[in-house]
């Protein structure tokens, strides 16, 4: 795409050199010699290069092309604004970088740093866009069924409930341990409600300090505090429409939580700041690896809006209670860790690794099972199969051995012949299944953590 520099500069023979020169270099050229015109072709060519000379009528000060510069921001905040200063304003052009200007120039201005500088400014607009398009690609596979993969009762049970929920505008409560995919599951319920074509917008409540979080939620007005020098909307203005992910709500402070509820409740926010409260629609779909239940008991999360927050409440099973849904999982993963690394070839999995990945619990659930096949990934070097060797260490462990003595000695009792009975059946399965404890599970008819407790009841390692 051919990027559009908005040249501004009072002086018509700088606009003419300056335009001469970029065009050479392939750019579309507009231009202005003041702030009004140069609003008006911000909007109407689209330019996301600046080049802005501070010294701008009427005044014919800095002050003035400083001023541009804030508006051309706040306009288009992703904009790459080049500052041009003469030697006596280069405090001023640096305090414009801090709030958001790309870079500055001193005059006189050498023809080819310009050309360096907007060529660098060009190709970070490039990477941001290539980001950007990264991003939507991957929100829009985990919206869909495709990131949704497993057969599992628990999971399928999961899965039902948020394509009921979707249509609805019930707020929605995601519940599971760390790793579960609670924001896949958000990104797939906003996928299939009547939001689908607006903003979904995620913020993690325990990243933020309590006054940062209060401020991103529901903005603030200029001057609302030290740092506030413009005016922000804040996320749930953002979300208007659409759905606000919040994750790890269980973080969030007390006094936050009141302002939460009242949003919740009227639909108003009030920016901080602000004297009059704003209207919104919003979707809100929260999101905790935490036992509300507890914290309401001890008074850390509100009772109130517990319940508001828990519209319908959708729990996630572990990696570990999902039966079966490993092998379809790994290889998902691995799949998709070919992006990252350069000319992989197809990769599957050998039979040997995959009993190892079956063999573990994995207390990271989908995030430490993504983790290990990218590692396998570059392990492998090019290889066009996992193996056993290209598993981290905790994976190699040994799979069960069948133990020995399993027939009950003579005049056992009944309870005692049905324990050895039980372990011997558990011991053959595990054979049968070369230690893969799910399929073992599957093939008795336990559930993984069924089997996990018989086996330790038993001995069985």
């Amino acid at each position: 795409m051919t990027e559009t520099v908005l040249l501004i500069d009072d002086d018509p023979g700088f606009r003419d050199a300056y335009r001469e020169l970029l065009a050479l270099e392939g750019y579309a050229v507009a231009e202005a010699g003041a702030a009004p015109k140069a609003l008006s072709e911000l909007r109407r060519t689209s330019a996301r290069l600046v080049v802005l000379d501070l010294m701008l009528p009427p005044t014919g000060r800095a002050e003035e092309g400083a001023a541009l510069a804030d508006k051309l921001l706040a306009e288009r905040p992703a904009a790459k604004v080049i500052v041009v200063s003469g030697a006596g304003e280069t405090p001023l052009a640096l305090r414009l970088v801090e709030r958001g200007a790309y870079d500055f120039l001193a005059k006189p201005v050498d023809p080819d740093v310009l050309l360096s500088v907007v060529a660098r400014a060009a190709a970070r607009l490039a990477l941001e866009d290539r980001v950007a398009e990264l991003e939507r690609s991957l929100a829009a596979r985990e919206g869909d069924a495709s990131a949704m993969l497993g057969q599992s009762p628990a999971f399928l049970e999961a899965r039902t409930l948020c394509e009921r929920a979707a249509p609805t505008d019930v707020p929605v409560l995601i519940t599971g341990d760390s790793g579960t995919g609670k924001e896949v599951f958000a990104r797939y319920l906003h996928a299939r409600s009547r939001r689908k074509d607006n903003a979904f917008i995620a913020v993690n409540c325990g990243a933020l300090a309590p006054t940062l979080l209060e401020s991103t939620l529901f903005g603030h007005r200029k001057g609302a505090f030290t740092s506030a020098i413009k005016d922000a909307p804040g996320l749930f203005v953002e979300a208007d429409g659409g759905t606000l992910f919040l994750d790890e709500i269980g973080d969030m402070e007390p006094a936050l939580q009141v302002k939460l509820l009242r949003v919740l409740e009227t639909g108003e926010i009030l920016p901080v700041g602000a004297a009059r409260p704003l209207t919104v629609d919003v979707r809100v779909v929260s999101a905790t690896h935490r036992a509300l239940e507890s914290m309401v008991a001890d008074r850390t999360f509100r009772d109130d809006l517990y319940w508001r927050v828990r519209g319908i409440e959708i729990a996630l099973p572990r990696l570990a209670d999902r039966v079966g849904d490993l092998p379809l999982l790994a290889q998902h993963f691995l799949n998709l860790s070919r992006a990252l690394v350069p000319r992989s070839p197809v990769t599957a999995i050998s039979p040997g690794a995959m009993r190892r990945l079956e063999a573990c619990d994995w207390p990271g659930n989908l995030r430490e099972l993504r983790h290990e096949m990218q590692r396998a990934l570059v392990m492998a070097g090019g290889r066009g199969e996992i193996l056993e060797e290209d598993l981290s260490p905790a994976r190699r462990g040994s799979a069960p051995a069948a133990p020995a003595g399993d027939e009950p000695a003579e005049g056992a009792t009944l309870e005692e012949k049905i324990a050895a009975l039980e372990r011997r059946e558990i011991a053959a399965a595990l054979r049968a299944t070369q230690g893969n404890r799910s399929q073992a599970a599957a093939r008795l008819g336990l559930s993984r953590q069924g089997l996990l407790n018989k086996m330790d009841r038993h001995g069985l390692k």
